[in-house]
């Protein structure tokens, strides 16, 4: 089998690379390969004769890093197909480097490492840092914002150019203020070694990028956090703690339950609005709710809100294997045809009725709605809306008769009929009736609230007014609408 031997050059000049290796490149009557030539040791090493080959014009040839990288082990692998090669990295071979690791996830070469001090141990030095501290380390070139915790050192490596110290910059203004100040540092641990402190607004155009720049975003101050989860955790935290708020640190399950209520309708009603910064804070009052609720659960050590979370998360893998799987589903329908079969998968052991599942609190419009929407599923439905019309007529007759009898309790019964198929009606027209009377109620309110403002600007006492003058004003607020 053909060898690749990978040889770390170090993070700076000829002076931070060991003695061994400096001798076992300069007797080596070889060229080497190597993935720059923008490195402090190279050139040095090239005035005692070592000869290189470099991969730089890549870079120019190529879209993107990805593909750089995999191009250069191709080549690396054909070339060790004829005689055993050595490839040169800069600083450590192990850190920061995918081309070493594609090379050790192939099988086709032998591959063996040697030397090399890491640049991380120079940017501790150059930034007077301790890892220990909490330390993350980012490859510039490609990372997501999800993956960055402000709370640690946090040093990006590989911004080659002001195209990624721009897009590192864009990604960091969207959590951190634009007088955030972070440190810029090139060539660390080297005789060219240059820091420079700038504003993270200044980040792409105040220094002179090169591939052996860094940089460095300290930790963040906690009030710079309130929008991260476990900025959240800690607070609830500290509200149900020792030192905590006395309300919070007495509630239960069971007390909480009509918050939990009244927040989905105020979200409801924020969206009727289409408001949407009463919709940020409609949801994160919905938020606190599930934060105190599993703050209650971690407090009474049964759950906590990292099993709320892996509850959610393993249920939208299982129930959307056309995403996550390869099951097939081209459309809204079959999505939902799936879903129902898996959950019942996940729930037959404990329902025996296709009823079964619906919460005994729901109010009774919404109630009646899922109630046929279930055994719609299972065929128990008018096929067409000309056949659910004349059930309401007939349950319109119904009631007439009641009120004709003067039967109170069969009169409630049959207006709770006309309900239950007007429910069905509009399910058929895929129109969800708690919704649509809430919006009606929205609109009642606010027509009936111009009335009363149009009578005060009257000076004029409701209670005395005529049913005429008020259904003057009701068409009043209509036609402004």
């Amino acid at each position: 089998m053909n060898k690749i031997d990978i040889i770390g050059l170090g993070a700076g000049d000829l002076d931070q690379l060991p003695l061994g290796m400096y001798r076992r490149l300069v007797q080596s009557n070889k060229l080497i390969y190597v993935r720059t030539l923008d490195h402090p040791a190279i050139a040095s090493l090239e005035k005692e004769g070592v000869r290189f080959s470099s991969f730089d014009y890549m870079y120019e040839e190529e879209a993107g890093f990805s593909e750089v990288y995999e191009r250069i082990v191709k080549k690396l692998l054909k070339n060790a197909r004829l005689e055993p090669v050595i490839y040169a990295v800069p600083g450590h071979p192990l850190v920061a480097e995918k081309t070493v690791q594609l090379l050790l996830e192939q099988q086709e070469c032998e591959i063996s490492i040697s030397g090399g001090q890491s640049y991380l141990d120079a940017l501790f030095t150059s930034l007077q840092i301790d890892p220990i501290d909490g330390f993350q380390f980012v490859d510039g070139t490609q990372f997501d914002r999800s993956q960055l915790d402000y709370r640690n050192h946090l040093i990006f490596s590989q911004v080659y150019d002001s195209f990624i110290a721009s897009e590192i910059k864009l990604t960091l203004l969207e959590d951190l203020p634009a007088d955030y100040e972070v440190t810029i540092i090139d060539a660390a641990g080297s005789n060219q070694e240059k820091i420079q402190k700038v504003s993270l607004e200044d980040l792409d155009r105040s220094f002179t990028i090169s591939n052996l720049t860094s940089i460095y975003v300290p930790p963040a101050p906690t009030e710079l956090l309130n929008h991260t989860f476990p900025k959240l955790r800690n607070v609830i935290q500290t509200l149900r703690g020792p030192e905590g708020c006395p309300w919070d640190k007495k509630q239960t399950h069971e007390s909480l339950r009509e918050y939990a209520m009244e927040e989905v309708y105020e979200l409801i009603e924020a969206i009727e609005r289409e408001d949407d910064e009463g919709i940020v804070e409609e949801l994160g009052d919905i938020l606190l709710q599930v934060m105190l609720h599993s703050q209650i659960g971690e407090d009474n050590g049964f759950f906590s809100v990292d099993d709320v979370i892996r509850s959610i998360t393993e249920k939208m893998i299982h129930r959307h294997p056309h995403v996550f799987k390869d099951v097939t589903a081209d459309t809204a329908d079959e999505v939902e045809k799936n879903w129902d079969l898996l959950k019942q998968e996940e729930k037959g052991k404990n329902r025996t009725s296709v009823l079964d599942g619906i919460p005994p609190q729901l109010p009774s419009l919404l109630k009646a709605y899922k109630l046929q929407k279930k055994a719609a599923k299972v065929g128990f439905d008018w096929e067409e809306t000309s056949a659910v019309w004349g059930k309401l007529e007939e349950e319109l007759s119904e009631v007439r008769e009641a009120i004709a009898e003067n039967q109170q309790e069969e009169i409630e019964k049959e207006f709770g009929d006309v309900l239950f198929v007007l429910t069905n009606l509009m399910k058929h027209y895929k129109i969800n009736p708690e919704i649509a009377l809430n919006r009606t109620n929205q609109k009642f309110i606010t027509r009936f609230s111009y009335i009363e403002d149009k009578l005060k600007e009257k000076q004029k006492d409701i209670n005395k007014v005529s049913l005429k003058e008020m259904d003057m004003l009701w068409d009043g607020a209509k036609e402004r609408e």
